[in-house]
């Protein structure tokens, strides 16, 4: 099979439909990955399937607990290459996605694929969420925040909900051992004004390890003390 028959088969067994276009642009978007990764480290899965499976069916599994139709505007901090943002985006083509990330050769690569992939209505941003979350154009502006960052829960927390609309949520994406980091952040939610709404736990088709998204919900506005400066929020976890 080639990439984009393995592609289809692969949404459909997840049950995604993907058109055409959507199609070649992810196809273009990996052969734009793994061109990149041979000058900067972008990822180190690099074979088809496996960016298949793990970086684009994988980013979108947000479907899982979100009703996709009624996001407007998404977020997604510390995009690194892109995931889950473009993937996203390719799917669900009406949502404006800004993609933050703090490595400004990153956000070029992510613009090379933006105009490749003739993507509109989609941003790559340069900076750290730390600062971007107090400007008056990003702070609670968005009804859906989404990290596949490594950082922990609480950590996350703090650094992507200031960002995100009263009533709209933060996903986080997880590894197993995200059910562990929720038992700890109760403090967190109350700190930031929300409360998580829902927790998935499944395994992506022939992959053994377990995968979580953790569903969180922006209940009030969040305090002005929040995020507090850059290195606190992961030396000191509220």
């Amino acid at each position: 099979m080639n990439f984009k028959e393995k592609l289809k088969k692969a949404s459909e067994d997840a049950g995604i439909s993907m058109n055409d276009l959507q199609l070649d642009q992810f196809e273009e978007f990996y052969h734009l990955l793994i061109e990149k990764n041979k000058v900067m480290n972008l990822t180190a899965i690099t074979d088809e399937e496996e960016v298949i499976e793990k970086h684009f069916i994988d980013s979108l599994t947000c479907r899982r607990v979100m009703d996709m139709g009624s996001v407007k505007s998404l977020i997604d901090i510390g995009t690194g290459a892109g995931f889950p943002g473009i993937p996203l985006k390719i799917i669900y083509p009406e949502i404006s996605v800004v993609l933050l990330d703090s490595l400004n050769k990153r956000v070029k690569f992510l613009n090379e694929v933006i105009d490749e992939l003739g993507l509109s209505r989609v941003e790559a941003v340069h900076g750290r969420a730390e600062d971007l979350a107090r400007k008056q154009e990003y702070r609670g502006r968005f009804d859906l925040a989404v990290s596949r960052a490594v950082a922990n829960l609480s950590t996350l927390s703090e650094y992507c909900i200031p960002f995100v609309k009263v009533n709209g949520f933060f996903v986080s994406y997880k590894a197993g051992k995200g059910l562990e980091e929720i038992e700890t952040c109760d403090s967190c939610m109350k700190a930031l004004g929300s409360k998580i709404v829902q927790v998935d736990d499944f395994q992506l088709p022939g992959e053994d390890s377990l995968r979580v998204l953790i569903k969180i919900k922006k209940c009030k506005g969040t305090s002005k003390a929040y995020p507090r400066k850059a290195g606190i929020p992961s030396r000191n976890p509220l």
